[in-house]
Parts: C-alpha cells; structure tokens; sequence
C-alpha cells in the first residue's frame, strides 16, 4: 500500500487536538500577519497599523468559522470511515482554497475594496496559504511527537509490568482448577501435550526438570496468553522469551530454545504464521 492510500493516525482527529490546531493556527496568523506583513499585505490594502490588526482579526474570525465547520464535518466523516492520507491533504488545500475564497468575496461585496476579483483571490491564496500551512504543519509535528511520546511510555509501563510479572510465581491449575505447580515464568522451556496430561519443561538447578499436570494444551494455551508463551505445534506451546534461534528446513521451522542441554521444537504449518509475528513483534 503506498503511503497515500494508508489511513491517518488517530491522533490527528482527536477533539482536543482539533480545538489546539484551530486555536493555535489562529493565533499565529493573527501575530504573523501583523508583525511579519507577508509580501506586503499591508500595502496591498492601505491602512495603518491599527486598521490592519482589526481588519486581519475580522478575517481570522471568519477563517476560524471555516475551520470549525470544515473541522466538525471531518471528525464526523472520521467516525465512520477514517480518511487516508491523500484524502486529509486534499481537505486541507480545499479548506485553504475556501478561506481564501471567503476573504475574497467579503472584500469585494462587503467591503467594497476589490479590483480585480482574480487577481484579488491570488492575493488571498497566498496569504492564506502561508499563514496556515505553517500552523498546520507545526501542530501536526507536535501531535505526532506527543502520540510517539505517549505511546513510548506505554511501552515502558507494560516492560515495566512485564518485567514484575516474570519475576512472581506462575501457578498452574489442572482440570479441576486446583494448583499443582508454580514457577517462576521465566524458568520455563516449553510446555508438551502429553495424552490427557501436560508435561511443563522448566529449568531447576541448571537442569531440564519436568512436571506433569492433568489439563489441556487448549486450556493451558488461553490461560498462558498474557505471557511470552507461543503455540507453535498441536502438541508444544514455547517461552519465547527462551528462544535464541529459529531455522528454516526442509520438513519446516525449528526452534531452538536457550536450555543447559539442546532442545528443538517444530513448528506447525498451522502455526508457522503466529510464531513469525511474534518473532517479528519481539524484534522491534
């Protein structure tokens, strides 16, 4: 899929995001208008300081009109279909065309100052354009660092909470719900279905030690899903966290898991695809 046609993060239809980009894209024209003059807007209308401030005001009002109602009818649209980004980019210059379309007729009808409406609408445009592509551009890398941010201390809270939770006891229950077995997660090989029974490969005293409990690897796979515990096989769920290598051969994937003595799980064409996005999931 090529970037245009991939769907806008979240972050950029956010209610609050929204209100700041209008806010602070207001706010910026107003200063930059006044302060800066863009290619002479001052000149081009006639008038001082002060009637420029209060004219460039009236204007902006009436940009922030068209924002706000450009701005509900996105969100609402958003809420049903997310735009791409082909899609947002096009909305912004046609929202940039009307404002300035908007400027251009309330100086020629309202105001009674226009000359030449086309050339008056260029003027317009240019203005326009520079005072809120700027703002636009400024907020949209902010929001984006803030959701980078946001999301980054997410990733650390759960490491965090992972971390804690790999070092408590990891109980398991047979089928009758009653504990037999706990262990630390992070000691654990592999699990292996064995008839009726479960046997859980874990490492105790720098050996391979093993337990046997009355369940199912269904069961036990549901319940281990908060964990790196991985099905990879109808009869093997893995820590993937002990996994150091996985290799391609001819009768299909193999594991190798970070043991005292060699261990070699398959892989089932079943589950060839989860164990690779896990694999892809724990390398980023």
């Amino acid at each position: 899929m090529l970037l245009w046609e991939k769907k806008i993060p979240g972050f950029l239809i956010v209610k609050r995001n929204i209100v700041n980009r209008i806010i602070f894209t207001a706010s910026f024209a107003l200063v930059f208008i006044n302060i800066y003059a863009p290619f002479g807007v001052n000149t081009w209308y006639n008038v001082t300081k002060l009637e420029l401030f209060l004219y460039s005001s009236g204007l902006i009002l009436t940009g922030i009109l068209v924002m706000v109602f450009s701005r509900i009818l996105m969100f609402k649209i958003s809420r049903k279909r997310m735009l791409s980004y082909l899609q947002y980019v096009s909305w912004e210059v046609m929202e940039i065309v009307i404002m300035a379309l908007v400027y251009t007729l309330l100086k020629t009808f309202v105001l009674r100052e226009g000359d030449d409406f086309v050339d008056d609408f260029k003027y317009s445009l240019q203005i326009t354009f520079l005072v809120v592509a700027i703002p636009y551009l400024i907020t949209a890398l902010f929001f984006s660092w803030q959701d980078k941010t946001k999301k980054l201390e997410n990733l650390e809270l759960l490491s965090e909470d992972n971390s804690a939770r790999s070092k408590k006891l990891l109980p398991f229950f047979d089928e009758k719900e009653v504990m037999r077995f706990s262990i630390i997660p992070a000691d654990i090989f592999y699990l292996e279905a064995a008839d009726n029974y479960v046997a859980i490969y874990y490492l105790n005293k720098q050996k391979i030690a093993h337990y046997l409990i009355r369940n199912s690897l269904k069961n036990l796979e549901e319940y281990l899903s908060d964990y790196s515990f991985v099905r990879c096989h109808r009869s093997f769920i893995v820590n993937f966290d002990r996994v150091m290598l996985i290799r391609k051969e001819k009768d299909g994937l193999k594991l190798e898991i970070d043991a005292p003595a060699e261990i070699v799980i398959p892989v089932s064409k079943t589950f060839s695809q989860s164990v690779l996005n896990e694999f892809v999931k724990t390398g980023d």
